[in-house]
């Protein structure tokens, strides 16, 4: 999972939204709000204005439109980062967008904490509860639309291809670290199998970018090949690879002889 580059939204498309949204905070108390956020979404969500929201998130996305989160799937649902069932004032806000896959995006639901008096708090709302507003405070979920999440979470790239929190994390960030991993189920089996794919597919291709410039290839055959592997799902693992190929001995070789690699 790494960072998503915002890529802007159109003021057309963000007036619409805000019009939208206009609706939702008009409805009254928090309880009727979270009602209309819903009822509004499932009226407006096919329409113009939805059309332009998912082409831009697709510009977001890494490769093929992959999902935002697992970097796996193809990102076919537009995710709302903070639930729509709990922050209904959020329910048509740009920011709170990416696309994910099915999985991601049913597995994480409402689910939600956030962090208070420096713990994690669930503030999940549970089948028949009153519907009270969250307590406030900032978000537990990494979210790659606003940090990155390389300076929360290694990616184990040499036998298990897990997620785990950095080292080097403490307190309330490495709680941080373990709870995106398991919202989010980054380490089920197939992710674990896709990324050590990846892995054999980026280094492949890196054989033959070398194999080719040092047989003499254009600048344009070695950009598609360079462009092949800088568009490939699971980008987390190509960060990995640059970022650990001095302690990985096959890797160590293989960037030592293609140093351009490593700013790609």
């Amino acid at each position: 999972m790494l960072h998503l580059i915002d890529p802007g939204l159109e003021a057309e498309t963000l007036l619409r939204l805000r019009g939208y949204q206009a609706e939702v905070d008009a409805a009254g108390t928090y309880a009727e709000q979270v009602e209309a956020g819903k009822d509004l979404y499932d009226r407006y969500s096919d329409d113009v204005a939805f059309r332009a929201v998912r082409s831009r998130l697709a510009i977001m996305c890494s490769g093929a439109r992959r999902c935002g989160y697992c970097e796996d799937s193809v990102g076919d649902e537009i995710e709302h980062i903070r639930p729509k069932d709990l922050y209904p004032e959020r329910t048509f806000v740009w920011e709170n967008y990416l696309l994910a896959c099915g999985q991601c995006n049913r597995g994480k639901s409402s689910r939600f904490s956030v962090i208070v008096c420096g713990g994690l708090m669930d503030i999940t709302r549970r089948r028949n509860a009153p519907v009270l507003r969250p307590p406030e405070g900032p978000p537990a979920l990494i979210i790659p639309r606003e940090e990155d999440p390389v300076a929360f979470l290694d990616l184990e790239i040499v036998d298990t291809f897990m997620f785990l929190p950095r080292e080097d994390l403490q307190g309330i960030d490495e709680e941080r670290a373990q709870y995106t991993i398991e919202v989010l189920r980054l380490n089920r089996d197939v992710l674990l199998e896709a990324r050590h794919e990846a892995y054999r597919s980026y280094r492949a291709r890196l054989f033959e970018y070398r194999g080719l410039r040092d047989n003499g290839a254009s600048e344009t055959d070695l950009g598609i090949l360079k462009e092949g592997i800088t568009t490939s799902m699971h980008p987390t693992v190509w960060r990995e690879m640059q970022r650990q190929h001095d302690i990985i001995d096959e890797l160590r070789v293989l960037f030592v002889d293609v140093p351009e690699a490593l700013t790609w």
